[in-house]
């Protein structure tokens, strides 16, 4: 009996035919109603962060009471209440009238039209401060444009009743209710949402705070690995798909894995056209800028840059891959001695995505004079310098914590962002995100190489002075691939997700953070209130300073506050 045969459907349709029998009640719900529902999930996350957490450690492979488990507070409670917030925000000046954009947020650049989309909030400036973001538009959309199309759902243009299929990712928790909510509340459509196998003990967390769009008929959570996927995306009454995962999984669902899929690409007949969205990854770089560094930035930069790797154990879509360098900056060297005493301070923790040693082997096979760094000699390796463009770090995904280095030409920060931008355009597979490091000195300096490396640069969000994962975080940022893929070449994925102001004509977000923490940002030119991020995996704090941040953001109040300064401050 071959697998197909073997799987009992009966579960999925009784799912999706639940689904499509409320669908119609979805789209009827008043805004009023939507809100009030969204209200009240805030206390149910509240309720239920600890458990999650605590889920998350464990099967990451630590306690829940260890400072690695700050990211499981940072990327599943805290996410999800933060962007509940962002689309209560929106929609709360919807229901009073008012545009979902505050006009004064629009505004032309450089020929372009950006908007300003954070700070939006009092509290974003207290608790992020120096914290910028901007969704670029595409060329050519007008001012007018952009304010007339955005929250088309609610402005007379909503979506027909559709279900959803949600595949989930099974690396960060937050990733499966994040694009639940943006398939109800920015495109109008009720949710099946398979889970992961990696990560289906989040299931009951999110039951609990979905439970009521669950009593209603309009999302619902299943189990199931590949055959419970593949028949769902077959099902005649799912009416669109996202998935966050591969390009090979996007692949096998639209071409298939038969001796013919190649041959249905190439003339372009998919089996399943399905509308289709995707958020699917690629090598992402961190771009360091030469300048004048001082010690402190060295340390304080090499701490960034190994969070970036070493979040989630380097299991992240996002992960820095490839670090871009200058060859002729002597501040390159000294960089590398810093990141190499992070990796080595930082306590134990295990890679514990599946395939991750396989991943992991390939690139020491390929490099036998890899350094591995962590303190169990398994995981953590540098490659400190990469040498062809047919290397693994440049061709392949590692989705695990290794790190390579790539040195290119430049005596000057214009060369060099000129070279590291062609690189990252054209030699790195994907375009999900890039980080471009660069002293605020350096950037007055050299204002106008600064201004087109961040125009040129092809990612659908570009962290300048900050890890570029961050904008997977508020809420108000659009989250996918710079826009261009296909179906038959998928690239980085199709689409937006986590886009609170519903923004169409979306080319990229662009977000900003101080260059160094306060008080030494007086210094640099980079002044803020911000300390060392609580997400800083070398951050002493960030465990209580993100579990008191959830406790504000699922229920605000100033007196809340002070708490949240004094430990971010000790961190």
């Amino acid at each position: 009996m071959s697998a197909a045969a073997a799987l009992d459907t009966s579960p999925l349709d009784q799912a999706v035919r639940d689904l499509r029998e409320h669908a119609p009640s979805w789209t009827a719900t008043p805004l009023e109603e939507r809100i009030a529902l969204l209200e009240r999930t805030l206390p149910r996350i509240a309720e239920g962060a600890a458990a999650m957490v605590a889920d998350a450690s464990e099967a990451k492979g630590y306690a829940e009471t260890s400072e690695w488990a700050a990211e499981d507070w940072i990327t599943a409670p805290w996410a999800l209440a933060q962007t509940i917030t962002a689309y209560l925000h929106v929609l709360r000046r919807l229901a009073a009238g008012k545009e979902p954009l505050d006009p004064k947020s629009v505004r032309s650049h450089e020929g372009r039209t950006v908007v300003d989309v954070f700070p939006t909030l009092t509290s974003d400036r207290l608790l992020l401060n120096g914290f910028t973001a901007q969704v670029w538009t595409l060329p050519g959309t007008t001012r007018e444009q952009v304010l007339a199309r955005a929250a088309g759902e609610y402005r007379g243009r909503p979506g027909e009743p559709a279900v959803s299929l949600v595949l989930g990712a099974g690396n960060v928790a937050s990733i499966t209710p994040l694009d639940i909510l943006q398939k109800l509340y920015a495109e109008g459509e009720v949710v099946i949402a398979k889970m992961n196998p990696v990560n289906a003990y989040l299931r009951p967390h999110f039951e609990k705070v979905f439970a009521e769009y669950v009593d209603r008929g309009w999302v619902r959570f299943v189990d199931g690995g590949a055959a419970e996927g593949a028949y769902l995306t077959g099902h005649e009454d799912i009416d669109t798909i996202h998935v966050t995962g591969s390009e090979r999984t996007h692949d096998a669902i639209v071409w298939g894995t038969d001796e013919r899929a190649e041959q249905r690409r190439a003339a372009d007949t998919p089996l399943n056209e399905k509308p289709f969205t995707s958020e699917l990854g690629g090598v992402s770089p961190c771009i360091v800028t030469p300048g004048p560094w001082s010690d402190a930035d060295f340390r304080f930069q090499a701490e960034h840059i190994v969070t970036s790797k070493l979040n989630n154990s380097g299991h992240n879509c996002i992960a820095t891959q490839v670090l871009v360098v200058p060859r002729e900056w002597d501040g390159t060297e000294k960089l590398l001695t810093e990141i190499r005493k992070v990796l080595r301070e930082l306590p134990a923790r295990p890679d514990y995505y599946p395939g991750a040693a396989d991943r992991v082997a390939k690139v020491t096979d390929a490099h036998p004079a890899a350094e591995k760094l962590g303190i169990d000699d398994s995981c953590r390796v540098l490659v400190p310098e990469i040498e062809g463009m047919d290397d693994v770090l440049i061709t392949d995904e590692v989705f695990a914590s290794t790190l390579g280095v790539i040195r290119l030409p430049g005596a000057d920060a214009p060369r060099f962002l000129a070279a590291a931008t062609e690189f990252a355009n054209d030699k790195l597979p994907g375009t999900l995100g890039a980080t471009l490091l660069v002293h605020p000195k350096t950037e007055r300096a050299h204002a106008g190489a600064v201004a087109d490396a961040v125009a040129a640069l092809r990612y659908g969000t570009l962290g300048v002075n900050v890890w570029s994962a961050f904008g997977f975080l508020l809420g108000y940022t659009p989250w996918g691939a710079y826009p261009g893929n296909t179906r038959g070449d998928i690239g980085s994925g199709i689409g937006f997700v986590h886009n609170a102001f519903m923004l169409e004509d979306i080319e990229k977000t662009v977000v900003r953070a101080p260059f160094a923490p306060s008080p030494r940002g007086l210094f640099t030119g980079s002044p803020s209130l911000s300390p060392r991020p609580p997400f800083y995996v070398t951050n002493r704090t960030g465990l209580t300073t993100m579990k008191r941040l959830t406790n504000y953001t699922t229920s605000p109040s100033a007196t809340k506050l002070p708490a949240i300064f004094a430990s971010a401050l000790r961190g």
